[in-house]
């Protein structure tokens, strides 16, 4: 089972990542530094270096769905 406390939320919109609030920072509607092909080699096992530009605060990316990012650390 998935642990929700490391889950992050997004959106594809027009060929960006986009999260809803930074669990940091509380920002509203980020635009992350990742493409959409990205989250297929994500998916594939692929770690991935977050920063969120925001705040400059980091997570590892471990795995992802169509809905949640899967994360290292407890963002919730």
């Amino acid at each position: 089972m998935i642990p929700l406390n490391r889950t992050l939320p997004y959106d594809v919109i027009m060929g960006d990542v986009y999260v809803q609030e930074c669990p940091f920072c509380t920002s509203n509607n980020v635009l992350l530094p990742l493409k959409p092909r990205e989250l297929k080699t994500i998916h594939e096992g692929k770690k991935k270096l977050l920063v969120f530009p925001c705040c400059g605060s980091r997570v590892q990316l471990l795995d992802c769905d169509s809905d949640y990012l899967l994360t290292d650390t407890v963002i919730r």
